[in-house]
């Protein structure tokens, strides 16, 4: 039989043939696209799949990596071996994580929460059990662990060969020992896949390219930002007391392996994340010629742990090392895998930076291709998605922030946990002043924000737990200075984008659900929808002019709003990115309006500034575009302008608000004053609801246009109509025990039984109770039920909401004076 014929088009061309490339062309197949090239350069595994220690856990607090992961387990554990006839040489033995302290037994009890959502198998268990399963780890100091019975490890080879035997099966073709050489796109939109074996067109491209992702995105002038770390595992000599044992448990002993202990065969083995001078390596260039490449081991990098894992497992002491793993694997800056639209291109997909490939790869592949196939995956993909970063990610920064992440693998992942490294990346013109006022920065897509202001003697800096702590007082205090007066807060990290031109009022209608301002200077919420209906983003339109408008959004979502403009909008539409060239301020509370007066001679009452519209006013001998909106609930403004400007109008405002008692706010106050008003975010509003699922069908005008996503839209009113929607966001108060309030992921029951999971938790200090969005089942969802919500591990009192917990009318915002 003659060799099959080199293609020259294809439906789709995914690079890379290692975990990631050949689930996604799986997944594609089974998703109906059969038309798929995968290419790889040498062997398909080579690169870092083949040395992958091939482990995968349900203990995950990430909701939709949860999801990711009992896919796979479910895959590994019967299914895919099954379909395609390929071994993946499962081993369903069970893991424990182990806690040595009261923060890690927290961390526990939160994953039991988001586990009892997701309906793992999952426990919290003392040392006994522990010793039950496992009888010689050292457990001195050991309080309890998670345990997670049906967790186990694959062979990574296995697992991938069989991925790519289902690709076949389904028509992919996959075509090994041809490198890519070039990407690049055509005028005619489609993209050209150069190789050593010829070209091939394509709609679609998708870099699965490991560790060479990052260089081939420089084929296409993009920057994918990730790192090559090295990690060691070893293999001991064979165990003597491993011969009556056909496995045991893995072992995740995070603070003294940072890594984790399996039984491999009969050996040992020992994997070590070390938290301290990481290794980076191919910076520049990873060798074309590399397939399945190993480093020497460093055994001074890693000895500390390495001593501390033999001192856990005192039974491996005396042992030898036969097989030293000392491979390359790709790190973001943190640490999630870029899964989705390269920035500011159409149809090249990443597929790559996926440093724990066995355990989230072919959960990752599916939602890839379900994005691909359909237009929206089923899970969010807000912290895939490799948009979440911009142009300040250059490659100094990736490597400083790669070795960050590596650091981190096996410390707690406490909430709201703050990433220092390589900052600041984008301090606003306030940055200096707020710091010295004792802002507690984050970092949003680039931009320092303030979280907190430091006071009474705590200190400025990052407090952490998974319960209240002294940092709950303080945002207590911010959120009354509002309520109760007037706060300013730095909102400079919003992306802030024009967009004029003739075609401006019809292109925008076309983009967005709700019907676009008919007054210059009225404003509108809205919502921009993929082809499936889903949300892509919420968004404030102003329209400064007939062809002019100003639209605001969430930091995080400047390169989507930017490609979904500039991929939906049409010729003739002229987009201007103002996010880092101005600045912006929120003042808030029933005080604003006199602190605002006595820096502008605008008129400030309801008939010379009406709410939810927009003026140019005059601050500090500076033009300042006023937007009268509030997201905390309150009389208020925000004012956009000139970054130049922005520090002079923040001084005149700070000047004249004393007398008020003006105080500085950061977003945690913001967060929980939105929570109070039942203002839903970017956790409630995402790629996998529609906008009646979501309950925000007041901010939408079917009449206004023939919209993305409309019929979608009126298909999903249909479903809720007919009690066919799968879920709604509801809104509930918890009730308080003065520990913990959650964060998000928690299970929520109803007599028993889960209904859903929570998306946003924050407490209302104004009104003195535990404030949630969950999405639930529709029958559990009417205002008044009873349910129940597992915070740390235990089921608290809820009750659905009705109407906003505070200021339920919306009278305050509209205040005259």
């Amino acid at each position: 039989m003659s060799a099959k014929a080199f293609p020259t088009t294809a439906r789709a061309v995914i690079v890379g043939g290692g975990v990631m490339g050949c689930g996604l062309a799986y997944h594609l197949a089974h998703e109906g696209w059969r038309d798929v090239v995968l290419l790889e350069k040498a062997e398909l595994t080579s690169g870092s799949t083949w040395h992958a220690a091939g482990q995968i856990t349900h203990s995950t607090s990430s909701y939709g990596l949860g999801k990711c992961v009992d896919y796979n387990i479910g895959l590994y554990a019967g299914g895919l071996e099954a379909e395609t006839g390929v071994s993946v040489t499962w081993h369903g033995c069970g893991s424990f994580r182990l806690a040595y302290t009261d923060d890690e037994m927290d961390w526990l009890r939160h994953t039991m929460s988001v586990g009892r959502a997701l309906g793992f198998p999952i426990d919290l268990v003392g040392p006994e059990e522990i010793r039950r399963h496992h009888p010689f780890y050292n457990l001195e100091g050991v309080q309890g662990a998670l345990y997670t019975p049906e967790d186990g490890h694959a062979d990574p080879s296995g697992v991938t060969q069989a991925l790519a035997a289902g690709a076949r099966a389904q028509g992919a073709r996959i075509i090994r020992r041809c490198r890519a050489t070039n990407i690049k796109q055509m005028e005619n939109g489609e993209w050209l896949v150069e190789t050593e074996q010829g070209a091939i067109s394509c709609e679609h491209v998708v870099n699965a390219g490991g560790t060479y992702a990052r260089q081939m995105g420089e084929w296409s002038g993009l920057q994918l930002p990730m790192t090559s770390m090295t990690h060691h595992y070893f293999v001991t000599d064979t165990v003597p007391e491993f011969k009556d044992y056909d496995d045991l448990p893995v072992i995740r002993d995070d603070r003294l392996v940072s890594g984790y202990i399996r039984m491999e065969q009969k050996s040992g083995l020992i994997g070590i994340y070390e938290k301290e001078n990481p290794n980076t390596v191919w910076i520049d260039h990873c060798p074309w010629e590399a397939e399945n490449e190993l480093f020497e081991p460093d055994y001074d990098r890693i000895m500390p742990w390495l001593e501390n894992a033999l001192d856990r497992m005192p039974i491996f002491a005396e042992l030898g090392i036969k097989r030293e793993v000392h491979g390359a694997i790709s790190h973001p800056p943190d640490g999630n895998p870029l899964i989705g639209p390269a920035p500011g291109v159409t149809n090249y997909w990443c597929c790559c930076g996926t440093q724990i490939g066995i355990g989230w790869g072919p959960g990752l592949t599916r939602e890839l291709a379900r994005w691909m196939v359909h237009g929206a995956a089923d899970i969010s993909m807000r912290e895939f998605d490799p948009r979440r970063f911009g142009d300040y990610a250059d490659k100094d920064w990736q490597v400083i922030k790669a070795k960050e992440d590596y650091c981190l693998r096996h410390e707690i992942p406490f909430p709201h946990f703050n990433r220092l490294a390589g900052r600041p990346v984008k301090p606003s013109p306030l940055y200096d002043r707020l710091k010295e006022a004792g802002a507690v920065f984050e970092e949003v897509y680039g931009h320092e924000r303030s979280r907190w202001f430091a006071r009474d003697g705590v200190a400025q800096q990052d407090h952490y737990s998974f319960c209240r702590n002294e940092v709950h007082d303080i945002v207590g205090a911010e959120v009354a200075a509002v309520r109760g007066g007037v706060g300013i807060m730095d909102i400079t990290a919003f992306t802030k984008i024009e967009v004029t031109g003739a075609t401006a009022a019809d292109a925008l209608q076309r983009l967005v659900a709700n019907r676009l301002p008919r007054k210059d200077g009225g404003i509108i919420l809205t919502h921009l929808l993929n082809r499936r209906g889903r949300i892509e983003i919420e968004v404030t339109v102003i329209r400064l002019a007939e062809d002019r408008y100003y639209l605001v959004c969430a930091a995080f979502f400047e390169q989507r709003l930017l490609d979904h403009l500039a991929q939906n909008g049409g010729a003739g539409l002229d987009v201007v990115n103002r996010s880092t060239g101005w600045a912006a301020l929120a003042l808030q509370g029933p005080r604003s309006r006199d602190v605002l007066s006595q820096v502008t001679d605008a008129a400030l009452d309801n008939s010379g500034f009406r709410w939810l519209s927009a003026q140019q006013i005059t601050i500090a001998g500076h033009d300042v575009l006023a937007l009268r909106l509030s997201y905390a609930g309150e009389l208020g403004w925000e004012l956009h302008g000139p970054a130049g400007a922005m520090l002079d109008v923040y001084d005149a405002l700070w000047t004249a608000g004393a007398d008020h008692g003006i105080a500085n706010y950061g977003s945690f106050a913001m967060n929980a004053m939105r929570m109070e008003k039942g203002f839903k975010g970017a956790g409630e509003l995402t790629n996998e609801v529609t906008l009646p699922e979501a309950d925000v069908m007041r901010f939408v005008n079917l009449e206004a246009g023939d919209f993305i996503g409309r019929e979608a839209t009126i298909a999903s009113q249909r479903a809720a109509r007919d009690g066919t929607m799968p879920w709604v966001c509801a809104y509930l108060s918890i009730e308080a025990d003065g520990k913990a309030d959650g964060h998000g992921g928690e299970a929520v029951m109803r007599n028993g039984r889960v209904v859903g999971s929570t998306s946003s938790v924050a407490y209302g200090h104004s009104v003195g109770s535990v404030l949630a969005f969950a999405y639930i089942k529709p029958e559990a969802a009417a205002a008044g039920t009873a349910l129940e919500v597992v915070v740390m591990n235990e089921a608290r009192k809820a009750v659905v909401l009705g109407e906003a917990a505070y200021d339920p009318q919306n009278l305050l915002p509209r205040t005259d004076g």
